[in-house]
């Protein structure tokens, strides 16, 4: 594994995810020097003024202080992050030891930024991308050999801190020492769990990720629920971030959502389920009126100024068909009931395979598609299934993996047919022997079980 002792790193980007991974790094102790654009609207009595030119990074950093969950163990940590700008400060990155980029996503500005990057870093130095899909290696084209045997990507989740999946992502120009080193780095260093990836369109989380938000959008207008419904259905009740899926659609952000969606519909032609990553209506309107979810405030929620009884804003969801927002409806089914009296999560998943009611059909098709998609991108976007389990658990904060879920329900257990070695330093539950019904003969027909 390369010999290389981190000290400080430079993070290109202060958005929502640059500063979120600034402050992870500066939480772990190291020196970070956090780099933006020139803000486009400086005055003339500005245009010389350091505080003025590094408005952009500044302010993140400002507003990542006070956001909640708050990006930073102590907000002290921050004193070992220092702004800059790409015109006056870019020079700087020859001094530090890790590069990471966190710009736009787009694959002509991310070229531009490492052509840049090429120009001033120290031969050796690390250099990754957290972009969340791009290929890699088409970002390292043109670039020196010393710079691709030391490039990959890193992918961090949002929140930074909170989410533990670190997606590592290696070209066949990365030199495996690299890979190594940061699959170790992010373990032991930056207390992740590190998932090794193949450079496959969104990796794993998300190519998964993706698929189980865009079928469940894709259910929710078919069954005719409401999006309270849905995310009190896929929350907690199935081992899931009480977020459901529309409020997580509201933090992740419409804006990267369709990003994602989009370039899984031109990267992976052949995905069986292709139909599913359709943009639907709603997110369009969403879109095309940048109601782009909690950064914007407004999404699929919408935030008021008024108070309820108790003191608290008012929040008022869209709904689906009028494309209006409106006081929550959130529907009475016996699933939702069910599910609140069952302590253990394996009792409710079998509990979810016994109902009929609308909230029944939808996790039971919502969880027969994914386990039949899951199969079959193995070995497609990694060799072993034990490796999507944990990008699925670190990367959304899933409480049980799919394998362990696919012994649970009386339809499906496609996943353990993909399943030929196991780590014995796992703690996930896996299967215990392989499958001999295939996931086509499962799933193919993502129907509600009889």
């Amino acid at each position: 594994m390369l010999n290389k002792h981190i000290r400080k790193v430079a993070v290109l980007g202060s958005g929502l995810m640059g500063t979120g991974i600034a402050a992870q790094l500066a939480g772990c102790g190291l020196e970070v020097l956090l780099l933006d654009i020139l803000p486009n609207d400086l005055a003339e009595n500005e245009a010389q003024k350091p505080a003025a030119r590094n408005r952009i990074a500044a302010t993140s950093l400002q507003t990542a202080l006070k956001a909640k969950p708050a990006p930073f163990y102590d907000t002290k940590f921050a004193a070992r992050i220092t702004v800059g700008n790409f015109e006056d400060d870019f020079s700087k990155i020859k001094d530090y030891d890790w590069i990471v980029e966190v710009v736009v996503e787009r694959l002509d500005i991310k070229k531009q930024v490492f052509e840049k990057v090429e120009k001033y870093r120290s031969k050796g130095s690390l250099v990754t991308s957290n972009t969340s899909g791009i290929p890699i290696h088409m970002m390292a084209e043109g670039r020196s050999e010393d710079f691709k045997k030391h490039f990959c990507g890193t992918h961090f989740f949002n929140p930074v801190r909170y989410m533990r999946l670190l997606e590592v992502i290696p070209t066949p120009d990365t030199d495996p020492e690299v890979t190594a080193f940061f699959m170790h780095y992010g373990d032991v260093i930056l207390g992740k769990q590190t998932v090794l990836c193949k450079d496959t369109p969104a990796f794993i989380a998300n190519r998964v990720g993706v698929y189980a938000m865009a079928k469940i959008y894709q259910l929710t207008q078919e069954i005719g629920l409401s999006i309270d419904t849905v995310d009190a259905l896929t929350g907690p009740a199935v081992g899931r971030p009480k977020t459901g899926t529309f409020r997580l659609g509201d933090l992740v952000g419409m804006d990267t959502a369709v990003h994602v969606i989009n370039g899984m519909r031109e990267n992976c032609p052949n995905d069986e389920q292709i139909g599913t990553f359709g943009i639907p209506k709603y997110l369009q309107f969403l879109i095309d009126n940048k109601f782009l979810g909690n950064k914007t405030g407004q999404g699929f929620y919408k935030k008021t100024a008024e108070k309820d009884a108790k003191g608290r804003p008012v929040i008022l969801s869209l709904n689906l068909d009028t494309l209006e927002y409106g006081a929550p409806q959130k529907e009475k089914l016996p699933i939702i009931d069910t599910l609140k009296q069952i302590e253990e999560l394996p009792r409710r998943i079998k509990a979810v395979f016994k109902g009929d009611d609308k909230g029944a059909q939808l996790l039971q098709r919502a969880h027969l598609g994914l386990f039949a998609y899951v199969s079959n991108r193995v070995p497609e976007i990694s060799d072993t299934a034990y490796a999507i389990d944990d990008a699925i658990r670190a990367g959304f904060a899933w409480e049980a993996g799919l394998p362990s879920l696919t012994r649970l329900c009386p339809a499906a257990n496609p996943l353990s047919c993909s399943i030929h070695s196991v780590p014995t330093n796992r703690s996930t539950p896996m299967p215990n022997a392989p499958c001999t019904t295939s996931a086509t003969a499962c799933c193919a027909s993502n129907s509600t079980p009889k």
